[in-house]
């Protein structure tokens, strides 16, 4: 039986980084680079290998991402059997929501990383490179739509979120917990969803501002009224506990509303943005009747970049509400 055809797409990274002249490590490997590295790569996937940034991922652009997605429906829409998004993990759950929102087809798409650089003494880059591979090219993995793979299990990109800023198990899902795991060189899928929306559409050259404001203690509005004047199309407000904002805002987000759509998310680590159980001024029932659009189970990190995608690709407001849903 031939081997599975993945793709090897480096942004940069962690992965990627060596020791530089100045102190500290900096970008330098290619894809290439890379998957020489990993023992027993060439005997689960036959390898093709592209690198066209070399970034930390707190450098990569939405644009970037955009291409990136343009070229996976185009070598996806080949004979490739899956690929695999090498990058930082700073924003390995924002490239995975992105991609998952864009990259169309049924074939695998898997985001990785390292939390520690190639040349550290248990480097976690080579073992997470093979098993992104064995999932990229897994049939059982087939449908999942985008996912992260990192310290042998398995995300989905809706989900998964950084949660240490250290330790090689830094990726949860902590909703759901992991949908797999790589298991003596296999892709075990226990739990499947299905997937919202892909955005198929031409997007808009342009980039949008979106903001994301975190809601706090005695906020007294000022940023969320004046983002208009200052050029931004769109908000994600995350709100405390299940979507909620001091009593004084609400008034301000009847304002917004009428200028710019605006999403409610929850600065909780995870769980569903509420919808008919607190009333008061400013609960989530308030803010909703104004005209506020509940992100769902989405963070606002997620929330923020589905915003723009949706205006960039010019779709109606009122068309929103399938995209943030609950799959």
């Amino acid at each position: 039986m031939p081997l599975p055809r993945i793709l090897l797409l480096s942004l940069g990274g962690t992965i990627t980084m060596t020791r530089s002249a100045g102190g500290g490590i900096v970008p330098t490997l290619t894809a290439a680079d890379l998957a020489a590295s990993v023992p027993g790569l060439a005997a689960v996937a036959a390898i093709e290998t592209l690198s066209p940034l070399r970034r930390p991922s707190a450098g990569l652009t939405l644009d970037d991402l955009i291409g990136v997605a343009r070229t996976l429906n185009d070598r996806l829409a080949d004979d490739l059997d899956g690929a695999v998004v090498i990058q930082g993990t700073d924003t390995i759950e924002e490239t995975a929501f992105v991609l998952d929102t864009l990259v169309d087809g049924d074939k695998t798409v898997v985001v990785t990383g390292a939390m520690r650089g190639p040349e550290s003494a248990g480097a976690d880059g080579p073992g997470n490179l093979l098993a992104a591979a064995i999932v990229a090219g897994s049939p059982a993995a087939r449908g999942l739509g985008v996912v992260a793979v990192l310290n042998d299990e398995i995300h989905a990109a809706r989900l998964v979120q950084k949660a240490h800023t250290a330790l090689p198990s830094a990726f949860r899902s902590p909703l759901a917990g992991p949908v797999g795991l790589v298991i003596e060189g296999d892709a075990r899928i226990v739990l499947r969803s299905r997937r919202p929306p892909v955005l198929t559409g031409p997007l808009a050259d342009e980039p949008v501002p979106v903001a994301l404001l975190k809601m706090g203690i005695g906020d007294d509005g000022r940023l969320l009224a004046a983002l208009p004047d200052l050029g931004f199309r769109g908000v994600v407000i995350e709100g405390m506990g299940a979507g909620h904002v001091p009593e004084a805002l609400a008034d301000t987000v009847s304002a917004l509303v009428a200028r710019i759509p605006v999403v409610l998310a929850s600065r909780a680590e995870t769980g569903p943005v509420f919808s008919r159980t607190y009333g008061y001024p400013g609960g989530e029932i308030d803010l909703l009747s104004r005209g506020a659009l509940s992100a769902g189970l989405l963070s606002g990190l997620k929330a923020r970049l589905l915003l723009q995608l949706l205006l960039r690709a010019g779709i109606d407001r009122a068309a929103y509400a399938p995209y943030f849903a609950d799959p």
